[in-house]
């Protein structure tokens, strides 16, 4: 029997991206588009539902926000996932449900200029898709909050992503009523997990966006932030990519993300270093500066605020930690 799902690393940050198996930082914490096409394409003639093999790396760019629902399975390769604030080790057979807009990667331990085909595979839906399919199988709606939860990122382990997996492979490799059956035998599983076999990974950071322009607003900024994590980052670009004015934009910004545009950028700034000092070797330095802080002594400042311990210590206590994990 595979064991529990192991415990994530806290990060108390979003997401961030790592120059790591071969791909830019930039692309690496992208928000995922439930839509995004992979090797073998989308399963499915429903936007709202269906099934995609991915790659490793992304074979095209990504440019829609992870606005549904993503059972995830990893076939092949180890690693470390990101979800939300957390990070976590992963290995083939590495199962969990991603909500609406948390952020999430799976980053294989691979040489640089490795290709995994069709590494994972990914059964998506929407809300509007499970609310129609719930109006038809009103059992299904014993699952909204298992949805709800998923906003938080849910890995399963032992026996429960064991067979979720096959599910998972079933709805790839099946069409019509059948397929429907591997769907609702799925959350059937994910539902009655045992709470020894399933981990909430991320702090709830986001709230769930309750309009379109406040979830327009958020992927935008999150989008552009995610691409500049390094460099300068302004208000108003942000507003600009959104098309939106500032104050408007800062208005959907704060409501969809529960904190303001200045002080997501900076807990992202931190969650990149983070990441940095737990997963590489390079110089505090070059981190304070790869994470977008213009000195030292304000990057000691603001990390001390945010872990409670200085970079270097936070390096030493992570590496600690991995080592008797």
């Amino acid at each position: 029997m595979r064991p529990a799902a192991p415990a994530p690393t806290p990060i108390a940050a979003p997401a961030t991206r790592l120059h790591l198996g071969g791909r830019p930082f930039s692309d690496l914490a992208r928000p995922r588009g439930q839509d995004a096409r992979r090797a073998g394409g989308d399963h499915s003639a429903d936007p709202g539902f269906g099934f995609v093999d991915r790659d490793y790396p992304p074979t095209e760019t990504e440019t829609q926000g992870p606005t549904g629902y993503e059972i995830h399975l990893v076939r092949r390769t180890s690693g470390h996932y990101i979800i939300g604030d957390r990070v976590g080790r992963f290995s083939p057979g590495h199962v969990s449900l991603v909500g609406p807009h948390l952020p999430r990667e799976w980053i294989s331990d691979v040489s640089p200029g490795t290709v995994v085909r069709a590494r994972d595979g990914v059964v998506h839906f929407d809300d509007a898709w499970f609310e129609k399919c719930a109006a038809v199988i009103p059992e299904l709606g014993q699952a909204r909050a298992l949805l709800r939860a998923s906003h938080r990122g849910i890995v399963f382990g032992g026996r429960t992503a064991e067979r979720a997996a096959e599910e998972i492979e079933g709805v790839g490799r099946s069409s019509g009523p059948t397929r429907m059956g591997h769907f609702l035998a799925l959350i059937g599983l994910l539902l009655g997990a045992p709470e020894s076999e399933l981990r909430f990974v991320s702090h709830r950071w986001l709230a769930t966006p309750a309009s379109r322009d406040e979830a327009a607003a958020l992927d935008a900024g999150l989008a552009y932030v995610y691409a500049n994590i390094g460099g300068p980052v302004t208000l108003s670009e942000a507003a600009r990519r959104a098309r939106m004015s500032q104050p408007t934009f800062s208005k959907y910004f704060r409501r969809a993300s529960g904190g303001t545009f200045t002080e997501v950028v900076r807990t992202l700034r931190i969650a990149k270093a983070r990441e940095l000092l737990t997963h590489t070797t390079d110089p505090i330095a070059a981190i304070c500066f790869a994470a977008g802080f213009s000195g030292l002594t304000n990057f000691n400042r603001q990390f001390r605020r945010e872990t409670g311990m200085t970079p270097r210590e936070y390096r030493t206590a992570s590496r600690s930690a991995a080592q008797h994990s």
